[in-house]
């Protein structure tokens, strides 16, 4: 008798959602996620990344607090209204560097924030810290 090898299916890749405006962030933070081993999709109004978050489910969300229509806040704060995206992180990623903004983005239901321009270090502990959470109380599985 020949044992058959271990057929267990790969973990599915964590999906990533990055909402900006600015093309000059948006594509090193795909790269870099994509490097990372993660699923990416790209939104560049508020409309497109409700749209598209509502759609695609993603594991997190990277969100700049001045994109369009409607601004990343009032994004922020539709996305959490969803039942279907209760589980998905936010992160604003955002040049708004006033505390008062940052403390606006939490109280609307974000998990953290990081300011332009940042180290890719800096991002990717982040983003692995909060998928971790994500993956220690089941969400989003």
């Amino acid at each position: 008798m020949t044992a058959k090898p271990s057929q267990t299916a790969p973990p599915p890749r964590r999906k990533i959602l990055i909402a900006d405006h600015e093309t000059g962030t948006t594509v090193p933070l795909r790269f870099l996620m994509e490097q990372s081993g993660y699923e990416v999709r790209v939104a560049t109004t508020g409309e497109e990344a409700i749209r598209v978050a509502t759609a695609y489910k993603p594991d997190l969300v990277l969100l700049e607090a001045m994109i369009a229509n409607p601004d990343g806040f009032e994004t922020c704060q539709l996305i959490r209204e969803n039942p279907n995206l209760a589980a998905t992180r936010i992160i604003f990623v955002t040049a708004m560097i006033r505390e008062v903004d940052i403390a606006k983005g939490m109280a609307l239901g974000a998990d953290g924030s990081i300011k332009k321009p940042f180290a890719n270090a800096e991002i990717m502990d982040h983003v692995r810290k909060l998928l971790e959470l994500t993956d220690g109380d089941g969400s989003n599985q």
